[in-house]
């Protein structure tokens, strides 16, 4: 089996280097020759374009920066449309939009070739070191076909069903990702500025429990089950100590958008009577304005959950 690789930046070049330090052939293509010259000197070999890469190729992956670029890629002068074979398969590593690959996903099953959009997440270290989560959705065919060469990429590879919610899932996970640093800023600039060195501060906040257990898995407690009348620390006790921060940080001219769009949201949820339920009781705002109902079975949660467990010992 021959493996196309379009786009050898900071997360492409890491991951086909492993592809062929793990015995695969593979064709490489980039913009510039410089970037495969290491991954050439391990044996790989060049294609000139990308409708090249694609002839030799039984599955072809993309890493490129944006959707503009994965289209220039496939629809381009030379591109992987003009060369992918009937029978092989597509696959996109980049955080694309689900628009896009949706519509590249109709335009190959045209043509006979299978799609899979795969965003990964683990970042240039974890590409060099296959710690890094693949998420894939589309052609289950194609899935089973790559999961092998997926394998020797990462080390969490996970089919999540049709064409798009692969990067649904990636666009989820970096939004809360670049969310939650721009809180834990805002946050930690007031208690430094009200005297809390840096680095007392962080050692402070990962011995209580944000930093013990992970923000997503605490997801699984209230919010995704959507119990929240048993309270592990009740809204209005949560929302006093929300105005108490929000209150120092107006004492030290520190400005806490974030923290203040918290307390109104808190406040709303409190008016409604749900002082006593649970602090994530709030969260149940938003799921009535976008329209969602999210329950998930505390069974199902357990299980997902212990799996994973295992997964990463």
């Amino acid at each position: 089996m021959t493996i196309g690789f379009v786009g050898l930046g900071a997360m492409g070049a890491p991951m086909a280097l492993n592809l062929v330090l793990a015995g695969h052939d593979v064709v490489l293509h980039s913009r510039r020759r410089a970037s495969a010259e290491a991954i050439l000197a391990k044996g790989a070999s060049w294609a000139d374009t990308p409708q090249a890469a694609a002839r030799q190729s039984d599955i072809v992956f993309t890493s490129l920066p944006d959707p503009a670029a994965v289209e220039a890629v496939m629809y381009g002068e030379a591109g992987l449309m003009a060369g992918l074979r009937e029978g092989s398969a597509y696959i996109d590593l980049s955080t694309n939009s689900p628009g896009t690959v949706r519509a590249l996903y109709e335009d190959l099953a045209g043509k006979g070739i299978g799609m899979l959009d795969a965003p990964v997440s683990g970042g240039p270290r974890g590409a060099a070191s296959k710690k890094l989560a693949i998420w894939t959705s589309g052609s289950r065919e194609a899935f089973e076909k790559s999961r092998p060469v997926l394998e020797s990429m990462g080390d969490q590879v996970r089919f999540l069903g049709e064409i798009g919610a692969a990067t649904v899932a990636k666009l989820v996970h970096n939004c809360a990702n670049y969310s939650i640093n721009l809180i834990l800023a805002e946050v930690f600039t007031m208690g430094v500025k009200a005297g809390v060195p840096p680095l007392d501060l962080f050692a402070a906040v990962r011995q209580g429990s944000l930093g013990r257990q992970s923000i997503i898995d605490r997801l699984a407690d209230h919010f995704l089950p959507a119990q929240f009348e048993k309270p592990a620390f009740a809204l209005a006790l949560a929302r006093k100590d929300v105005a108490l921060a929000t209150e120092l940080g107006r004492e030290l001219d520190v400005p806490m958008r974030i923290a203040n769009l918290t307390f109104a949201e808190m406040t709303e949820a409190l008016n409604r009577g749900w002082g006593q339920n649970d602090s994530r009781s709030a969260m149940r705002l938003q799921t009535e304005r976008a329209g969602v109902s999210i329950e998930v079975s505390k069974d199902a949660l357990r299980t997902l959950m212990e799996a994973e467990k295992l997964n990463r010992s």
